[in-house]
């Protein structure tokens, strides 16, 4: 992992990939398979250590999640639940 210049958050090296988004696929029923096969820039083992990263640093990664998400009345609920 390397950090995001200006905001600091963690990413997988070499793309632009936050472990944050990583978490965020895995928690809504993304296996490590369908993340790839979403983000085909990244290889499986980079999901596994995005992963092992999250749990060595879960309360750093669930600031971040919590920080950029959208409050509910923001979006439309045309989108809200899928």
């Amino acid at each position: 992992m390397t950090r995001k210049e200006g905001s600091g958050e963690p990413i997988i090296k070499g793309t632009r990939t936050s472990v944050r988004s990583i978490v965020e696929k895995w928690s809504i029923g993304y296996t490590p398979e369908d993340i790839v096969r979403g983000l085909p820039h990244l290889t499986l083992a980079q999901v596994f250590e995005a992963m092992s990263y999250y749990y060595d640093n879960k309360a750093e990664i669930d600031d971040f999640i919590e920080r950029n998400r959208i409050p509910d009345e923001l979006i439309h609920p045309s989108v809200r639940n899928m």
